[in-house]
């Protein structure tokens, strides 16, 4: 007798502990797909407006400028973020006529500090791909296991033993892995993608601090600037000079 071995026959003919094993890899599943979406678009986002503000930054406007148009947005880059509160801190301290090391050292802190929350921000929901592809295909494997265990202990009351009995019920248990694995390689490539993106955004994040402590450490020492600070790439007298590239 033929018996039905499509993959939808083989879950509803499944045990109901593999079945409820592979409903909870297929929810995983699309829920991972859902962060993988989101987690794209996301970067995406977050790359373009720090490319946009880095453009904008170098452009020549003044840094008081940039610190009213950043401050007036509804929604702003991890970048300008940064750089607002680096700014802040800075004229802060200088209006408290603090010495210029003191200025740069708080106005770091601050933009350290500023970056390490848009890290924390941008990495979330990673640990999530991370635990869906390493902990999925073990999953899978025990709802395999489970299921070979349920169809051996079915095939003990048979008095004659065939391949065509046996089949049915290795094949399901067998669709939990293959649904384990369905899980677990995206969230792996995705993973391993994210990474990569997030580094780099870090290390660009990691590298406007620095460029900026180094315009904000030439503009210390000048006098009488306590509410303005010239423009980035300007090289009058008093002004910021032109960032060395």
């Amino acid at each position: 007798m033929n018996q039905d071995l499509s993959i939808t026959a083989l879950i509803l003919q499944a045990s109901l502990v593999v079945q409820l094993v592979m409903a909870g890899l297929m929810i995983t599943s699309l829920v991972s797909w859902t962060v993988i979406f989101g987690k794209f678009f996301g970067l995406r986002r977050v790359r373009a407006s720090n490319d946009e503000f880095e453009r904008e930054f170098w452009s020549g406007r003044s840094l008081t400028d940039l610190n009213t148009a950043v401050g007036q947005k509804a929604q702003s880059a991890p970048l300008e973020r940064i750089f607002a509160s680096g700014m802040r801190e800075f004229l802060k301290l200088r209006e408290k006529r603090l010495d210029a090391g003191a200025q740069l050292d708080g106005a770091r802190r601050a933009m350290r500090a500023s970056f390490q929350r848009e890290l924390d921000v941008v990495e979330s929901h990673l640990s999530f791909l991370a635990s869906v592809a390493s902990v999925s295909p073990y999953v899978g494997l025990f709802g395999t296991v489970w299921g070979i265990m349920h169809a051996f202990v079915g095939l003990s009351n048979m008095q004659q033993v065939t391949l065509a009995s046996v089949a049915p019920g290795i094949a399901e248990a067998l669709v939990a892995t293959a649904i384990g694995l369905f899980a677990a390689i995206p969230a792996v490539v995705a993973y391993n993608r994210f990474a990569r993106d997030i580094d780099r955004t870090a290390m660009q994040m990691e590298t406007f601090i620095e460029e900026f402590t180094n315009i904000l450490q030439r503009n210390a020492g000048q006098a009488g600037a306590a509410t303005t600070a010239a423009s980035p790439a300007s090289t009058g007298p008093g002004a910021v000079p032109a960032p060395v590239r």
